[in-house]
């Protein structure tokens, strides 16, 4: 699995770093500070949402893996990937309006 992993990665098909291309957020700096600050957030109202992230997106591990992980069925991962993505989104947006 992780030679798999290696090899998807090569072609460029891995997760992405945590960068964000987005008119919202000016430097990749920021986007740190603010993605850390969310999920800092999300961990203190939903720690298993802030775990499905952390093993998604920084781990790259999929949906079955991270279910496996969490000890929960594969469709928990999905809901709580969707529901995270968007609260994620959600915290960071009212932020840069914050700061700006």
């Amino acid at each position: 699995m992780d030679s798999a992993r290696a090899h998807r990665d090569q072609k460029g098909g891995g997760n992405p770093k945590l960068t964000f291309k987005s008119p919202l957020w000016g430097r990749e700096r920021k986007v740190r500070t603010w993605s850390r600050y969310a999920l800092k957030r999300l961990a203190e109202l939903d720690p298993r949402k802030s775990r499905v992230v952390e093993l998604r997106f920084w781990g790259g591990l999929s949906v079955e893996e991270t279910a496996e992980v969490l000890q929960v069925h594969p469709n928990t991962v999905l809901r709580d990937w969707r529901l995270a993505k968007t609260w994620l989104k959600r915290e960071m947006s009212k932020k840069e309006a914050d700061d700006a």
